[in-house]
């Protein structure tokens, strides 16, 4: 079942507590336990928040939580795939269930108000400054990992098995799951039987679980385009050939390969998210390049965008007689898979949260165009399982669908969860969904 903003919003604000535990069994961690951690979860994500750090580029984060879990008495590796944290907890027989969370921030200059707000600067790939933020919510990611490890920890008279948590890399570039997993994740440690992240969501309430079972996240291509003109004075443009006004026509032709050649039934994304060419007003440049992001969820819709792709700009260049055909890299680095959940591991853990946190903070939502390295995960055989929580109060929602202006997204310079509900929510669900995983059936 899908459920538009509205009724989530009347499902949320219809829910006024979260269910007591009671009995012997600890299937999930109680209000009051949740509680008694917040303080010090809250002010290690104001601390994450004010210092996000690029992609491969987390020393001071990986450093935070590598320090936390060891702490918690994880056995504890760093510099997994460059930067990435593998911290394990042997407690007897049973299985091993990896928690994933993400570290990096990325690089855009933060407008969110906050009185904590990132200040923070780093290098982007070409080496050039650039104001960092987590506006992806990784902070919140992580924060809500690490009271989950402390509840875990502190509780390993209720479980058994092994808990394996990760913290990586460069979710951003897209290539961090892989460098930790080309780097022995699933040989140098316990090869879990169970892959886990949690991810924040802008179209839910606060607090509010989603989950999809299958392909959820879509797959995602890095392409570079490199437009070549003919430069020359700004007055004389009958003896150049404008790169920028043929670069300017080639967005344009991409936009019809979503509406008049794919099947509106297979989603498609084409955004081109940087162009940059030129030096002044007064002189028309030789070259213009373009960054894109492409996203698919099939083999064959991919192989078809980014053929057609490569065709309009060699068309639209030719009509323009430039100089030689434009440079379409498609690059490999920058790509990322299907995020599919497993069906059975899904439904199954969205049986323990309803149960867990009750029905009404428990949603099935649909799939989405946006992608992540996760992915890999599962491809390297493990089953895996994506969940979503709601990071925008319910009102804010209520307004959006009233106005119709959409709330800020992940992404955004304006991105802030929701922050005490949404790390609470997030504690809750993942110490929910390792403890179903390590319960004996």
């Amino acid at each position: 079942m899908t459920l538009s903003n509205t009724l989530a919003v009347a499902l949320f604000v219809a829910a006024s507590t979260l269910p007591a535990q009671s009995g012997a069994a600890w299937t999930t961690p109680t209000q009051a336990e949740i509680d008694a951690i917040y303080p010090e979860i809250d002010a290690f994500y104001i601390d994450l928040h004010r210092n996000p750090e690029l992609a491969f580029q987390e020393v001071r984060t990986s450093a935070k939580l590598a320090a936390w879990m060891k702490a918690l008495g994880f056995e504890v590796t760093t510099g997994v795939g460059r930067t990435g944290v593998v911290a394990v907890l042997k407690n007897g027989p049973g299985p091993t269930v990896m928690l994933r969370t993400e570290m990096d921030g990325l690089p855009v200059a933060e407008k969110t108000g906050l009185p904590f707000a990132s200040k923070a600067m780093g290098k982007n790939a070409a080496g050039e400054p650039t104001p960092v933020m987590h506006a992806c919510g990784h902070d919140m990611h992580m924060s809500a990992w690490a009271g989950t490890a402390r509840l875990m920890a502190e509780h390993r008279d209720r479980w058994h098995g092994t808990l394996m948590m990760i913290g990586q890399p460069a979710e951003e570039g897209g290539n961090g799951a892989d460098a930790m997993l080309k780097d022995g994740l699933f040989t140098r440690f316990p090869r879990p039987d169970f892959a886990l992240s949690l991810h924040d969501d802008d179209t839910m309430p606060s607090g509010v679980i989603g989950y999809h079972p299958g392909d959820f996240r879509s797959m995602s291509d890095a392409v570079v385009v490199t437009v070549y003109g003919r430069g020359g004075h700004a007055a004389m443009p009958h003896h150049t050939v404008d790169p920028i006004v043929l670069a300017a026509r080639i967005v344009l032709g991409w936009q019809t390969i979503v509406s008049r050649e794919n099947n509106p039934v297979e989603p498609v994304v084409i955004t081109v998210g940087s162009i940059h060419g030129g030096t002044q007003g007064n002189v028309i440049s030789d070259e213009v390049k373009m960054q894109l992001s492409v996203r698919t969820y099939t083999a064959a819709v991919r192989k078809r965008t980014l053929a057609a792709i490569a065709r309009v700009a060699r068309g639209e260049a030719e009509a323009a007689g430039a100089p030689k055909a434009p440079l379409v890299d498609v690059r490999a680095s920058g790509g990322t898979a299907v995020v599919h959940n497993d069906p059975a591991v899904t439904l199954r853990l969205a049986t323990a949260l309803k149960k867990g946190m009750g029905e009404k903070y428990v949603m099935e939502m649909p799939a989405k165009m946006t992608s992540e390295d996760f992915a890999q995960y599962g491809l390297a055989g493990v089953p895996s399982v994506l969940l979503h929580i709601g990071a925008v109060p319910a009102d804010k929602l209520a307004k959006a669908e009233e106005t119709g202006i959409p709330v800020p997204a992940p992404h955004s310079p304006e991105w802030a969860p929701d922050r005490e509900p949404t790390i609470k929510g997030g504690i809750r669900a993942e110490t929910t969904e390792l403890l179903e995983l390590f319960r004996a059936r």
